[in-house]
């Protein structure tokens, strides 16, 4: 088979604990790249974050940011996708605001906050980015105006808490949107349908690439839609059982350069 498009998860995936790209792994994506394969960047990171794993790889990437809802070609948007921003208000005032927690709202290339913690802090220093501190209602005034909303949400808290939000929105039961565990820290919420594995499929119809033709790499919940639509789907030895029992192949860990072992013995 002759893969076209190389699809892979960012954090716990391409980077290893350290949160950088191990050299073998660069070596194997620019030696793809050079096949002539696409590379693209599936991430639950905003696109501040994907450019700056795009600079660490020294590969031109497809940047599939916000767990599939905001999709780069370039600088030019392919694909988007937004939640109504009454939803917002609703996740945040029985949610967030109920655990003191602060809401992060992604729209293009913007990142919102709630509030500052030290979750929020955490995420600046590793993306280089600081969100607007915002107003949930006027916020969302503003994009009913619009006619737009955020792409995706995100709560972030220990995991305890975390686990206990998820349990509690899904029993609620929000039929506009879809949620998954990116980490045990992070909980990803998105417009209803939108997945990682239909942001590979989008990807493949603008590049006229067939699925068959694609290799996609993950480690946690939010992966697993795109390891099981993609021809070859690739679970991290550190991924969790769900991401292993999708895979077609199970590879090394994150710390241990598995991209580049898994490359060597499909390319």
């Amino acid at each position: 088979m002759k893969y076209k498009l190389i699809c892979v998860d960012v954090d716990g995936t391409l980077l290893n604990d350290e949160k950088k790209v191990p050299e073998l792994v660069k070596e194997s994506l620019k030696k793809a790249s050079g096949m002539g394969i696409q590379i693209a960047l599936v991430t639950g990171r905003m696109p501040a974050g994907a450019d700056l794993v795009e600079r660490e790889l020294s590969v031109s990437c497809i940047k599939v940011c916000s767990a599939g809802t905001y999709i780069l070609l370039g600088d030019q948007c392919i694909h988007t996708e937004y939640m109504m921003p009454k939803v917002m208000r609703e996740i945040y005032t029985e949610f967030a605001l109920k655990n003191h927690l602060p809401l992060w709202i992604f729209q293009g290339r913007k990142w919102y906050v709630t509030d500052m913690d030290s979750y929020v802090e955490q995420e600046i220093e590793i993306i280089q980015y600081e969100p607007e501190v915002v107003d949930v209602e006027e916020l969302a005034q503003e994009w009913e105006e619009d006619g737009t909303g955020p792409n995706k949400l995100l709560i972030a808290g220990d995991p305890k808490t975390v686990c206990r939000i998820e349990e509690q929105m899904r029993k609620m039961g929000l039929p506009e949107v879809d949620m998954a565990r990116s980490s045990e820290y992070y909980l990803e919420i998105f417009p209803k349908g939108v997945t990682k594995g239909e942001a590979l499929a989008a990807v493949c119809e603008k590049l006229n690439i067939k699925l068959e033709e694609t290799i996609a790499f993950g480690d946690q919940e939010l992966d697993v839609p795109m390891i099981q639509k993609a021809g070859v789907g690739i679970a991290m030895g550190n991924a969790i059982e769900e991401a292993k029992a999708a895979a077609d192949y199970v590879t090394r860990s994150n710390n241990d350069a598995g991209i580049a072992y898994a490359l060597e013995r499909y390319l």
